[in-house]
């Protein structure tokens, strides 16, 4: 009864509209056809199928119930009025639309109160990346195999009962026990599956969860403390994400094995782990790349979690003792990466008080043609800029080689107090080169304090480790450390410290055709501006006080 009542209501207001627009004599083609389409679209209020929206009462039977009716009729709008609808699992189907009111919240139930999330389906490959990335149906609200598909409205969705890791789902005795069992290399050849790694039955550790989708819409509302994900989206295509608010204890938006994907006026705050971040796992048990994707107008931080939403930005976490600890909450590539990522573009975006760009190809993808422009970054934890081509190559033996990280541009960028330790890093591995990067109208202030002693380490190749700026020590160069690359150009970018710093500005090394145009680097006195090793093609023009210089080989020169 209260289902039929609702679309008499919207049908009398839609059908006023249409009478409007024609009395307000609207000539517009289609107009008064389109509002008599809206008349007939079926709204469903998730109440008239029993939820309750007390915060109290599992509404899910209710929530499921509005959907497969919904679903039956050919689709439409399932409603969350005002209230806090208790759930586990969300079942999405095709052509449905959740639309949450302002004031309604999906509050994530926990399952130590007794209540059970859907099982991890299986997945013969998860032994390629970790337990979150490899089940998708233990979560808060889970599709998959749907096409046209949206979560909007100004409301919130707040995993509360989520876990961000599986030792989070078990006591502190069962988590011991699992420590003596550490996975043969046979059995886990990457590290994975880890039997600490999983999350236990009945829990569920990611807020919303797609696999193989298309069409797909997420706008508007909040999440907070979203578990491993607050959005897991892997072999999604045609996915819009726009304007979302989200505060999590772990990853924001992970878009892996995408096409076609939109993020916009999104404010991502991840203290623990990364914001935004694209990947091309294995775990749909094939490499398919992630591609054709925009990011634009967002913000991504690491303050205290729920802070940002709060709106007071603490900075006061600290993992052990006195310690700080270092903030994530960056854009970054990978780890993941088996089927590489192609034509990206990230524009007009903010980082405050996070790590700074990762880009990263370590597990035999290709990493091409990315443009990245107009950011701004302050208080940035490690490296501003870190890319790196490694051989971790977690994936099937026959079909993983060593990827390929090349055509990256990135311009007009501003970046202040960035970590002493790390500076910027292009990194590849002996044989295998990054290729044609070019950067830009970049200004870059770094905190400084390097030593002589940093000044003469020689950082360690590490062609196989998990790719992260801390994985090569504190080094040598405050600027830019540059290793295994091709053509690499530098046009009007100036670095420079807040405290004195004894390590010259660049470090190259193993680097074939090097070009630096209007380049200015502090520097302390006696200290050389470029440190030269194996270095082919070398030029460098309006780079003061180094003279305009042409070397077809340096050995090793200091300038």
């Amino acid at each position: 009864m209260k289902t039929n009542k609702l679309r008499v209501s919207v049908s009398i207001l839609l059908s006023a509209l249409a009478i409007c627009l024609i009395l307000n004599g609207t000539r517009q083609p289609g107009a008064v056809a389109n509002a008599a389409r809206v008349v007939q679209a079926d709204v469903y209020d998730v109440r008239a199928f029993g939820a309750k929206g007390d915060g109290k009462t599992l509404d899910t039977p209710a929530i499921n119930s509005a959907i497969d009716k919904a679903s039956s009729t050919g689709g439409g709008t399932v409603r969350f009025p005002a209230g806090t609808y208790l759930s586990v699992s969300i079942h999405l189907k095709s052509n449905i639309t959740l639309y949450l009111d302002q004031g309604a919240t999906i509050l994530a139930a926990d399952p130590r109160e007794g209540f059970k999330y859907d099982l991890p389906e299986p997945n013969q490959w998860d032994k390629y990346q970790d337990f979150g990335h490899s089940h998708w149906h233990n979560s808060l609200i889970w599709g998959e195999g749907l096409e046209n598909v949206s979560i909007l409205g100004p409301g919130r969705i707040w995993g509360k009962g989520l876990v961000r890791s599986g030792s989070q789902s078990r006591t502190q005795e069962q988590n011991d026990a699992l420590r003596k069992k550490q996975p043969s290399k046979q059995d886990a050849p990457f590290g994975y599956p880890s039997p600490g790694d999983a999350v236990e039955s009945g829990w569920g550790n990611k807020a919303i969860s797609l696999k193989f989708c298309r069409n797909v819409t997420l706008r508007d509302f909040t999440i907070l403390h979203g578990g491993h994900f607050a959005i897991l989206a892997t072999g999604v295509d045609n996915l819009t994400i726009d304007n979302l608010k989200i505060d999590t204890n772990r990853d924001g938006i992970d878009i892996d094995a995408c096409r076609n994907v939109r993020v916009s006026n999104c404010s991502v705050n991840s203290p623990f782990d990364d914001g935004i971040c694209p990947k091309s796992s294995y775990a749909l048990g094939f490499a398919r790349a992630t591609e054709n994707v925009t990011i634009t107008n967002c913000l991504v931080s690491g303050y205290d979690e729920g802070t940002f939403l709060d709106g007071t930005y603490k900075r006061e976490y600290r993992r052990e003792g006195n310690n700080p600890f270092s903030p994530t909450g960056r854009i970054k590539f990978g780890t993941e990466s088996n089927g590489g990522f192609k034509n990206i573009t990230i524009s007009n975006c903010v980082f405050d008080y996070s790590r700074g760009f990762a880009l990263e190809s370590v597990d035999g993808g290709l990493l091409e043609d990315v443009t990245i422009t107009n950011i701004t970054m302050r208080d940035i934890a490690n490296s501003p800029f870190f890319l790196r081509l490694g051989s971790r190559n977690r994936g099937p033996k026959d079909l993983t080689k060593t990827g390929e990280l090349r055509r990256v541009a990135i311009s007009n960028v501003v970046v202040y107090n960035a970590d002493p330790k790390f500076s910027s890093i292009i990194s590849g591995i002996p044989g295998h080169y990054i290729e044609d990067v070019k950067l830009s109208n970049i200004r870059i202030y770094y905190q400084g304090g390097g030593t002589k002693e940093q000044a003469g380490v020689e950082p360690p190749e590490k062609e196989n480790d998990y790719p992260e700026p801390s994985m090569f020590g504190v080094l040598p160069a405050y600027g830019f450390f540059i290793r295994h690359a091709k053509n690499v150009e530098l046009n009007n970018v100036e670095i420079s410290y807040l405290k004195d710093d004894l390590r010259p500005p660049f470090i190259l090394t193993d680097v074939k055709g090097a070009d630096f145009f209007r380049v200015k680097s502090q520097r302390a006195p006696e200290i050389s501006t470029f440190m030269l090793r194996d270095v082919e093609d070398f030029n460098a023009k309006d780079c003061k006080p180094v003279p305009d210089t042409h070397l077809e080989r340096a050995q090793k020169m200091k300038l």
